[in-house]
């Protein structure tokens, strides 16, 4: 596993911690609990083939990655009793979003998340 991979699996357990920790601190080990549960969202993975692969872009590939399902995240953190759901959820796709642009470029990335690639 690449340094750029490990770095990214640690960016999706210490991105909810420093949300949960600033925005959450009264509750922040819930917080941080919800939002990490958030992680489920990869279990679409299992629907591809191979099920990692390293070079390929999440955004726009898995169908909860995708931009229809991404609007519902969005729903879901404007509604109190589902806030840190979509919190988590959205910091995964911003997450998956930025290792994209980083391996494709910012254009390729929005392209894919647009489904116009």
């Amino acid at each position: 596993m690449s340094l750029a991979a490990v770095l990214h699996l640690i960016l999706h357990v210490l991105a909810p911690g420093l949300v949960a920790w600033f925005f959450f601190r009264p509750g922040r080990r819930r917080a941080w609990g919800i939002m990490l549960a958030t992680m489920v969202v990869d279990l679409d993975h299992l629907l591809a083939t191979p099920i990692y692969d390293p070079d390929r872009c999440s955004i726009g590939f898995h169908p909860l990655h995708t931009l229809p399902v991404i609007a519902v995240y969005i729903g879901l953190t404007l509604l109190p009793r589902t806030r840190l759901i979509g919190l988590g959820l959205m910091l995964h796709m911003l997450l998956d979003f930025s290792d994209c642009a980083v391996q494709r470029g910012f254009s390729d990335a929005l392209s894919r998340l647009l489904g116009t690639n």
